[in-house]
């Protein structure tokens, strides 16, 4: 497959990242969003390390996906207490984080 489909398919999918996170007021929306995005940033990574036939790109891509983990779950962690103090996910209602 050529290296050109990657980087399509990398575009269409930080695309749908980019509306989820500008469209959407759910948090959990948002997140997913970002983690797509974050995905999609190393698609194009692993697509031009393979392409130039560099491997430094795959072991960073690693290091990518090790920090979508630990930012998802922060993340969540985050999300988790709002809606426990707020009884609600969406971003609108939460506008500040005073206690």
């Amino acid at each position: 497959m050529p290296t050109y489909a990657y980087i399509l398919v990398s575009l269409a999918l930080f695309f749908v990242g980019t509306s989820g996170v500008l469209l959407r007021r759910n948090a959990l929306i948002v997140l997913m969003s970002v983690e797509l995005q974050l995905a999609a940033g190393t698609l194009a990574l692993l697509a031009f390390s393979r392409a130039l036939g560099d491997q430094r790109g795959h072991v960073f891509a690693f290091f990518v996906m090790a920090l979508a983990a630990a930012e998802a779950a922060v993340g969540l962690a985050i999300l988790v207490s709002v809606f426990r103090t707020r009884r609600t996910a969406n971003l609108d209602d939460v506008n500040a984080l005073k206690g």
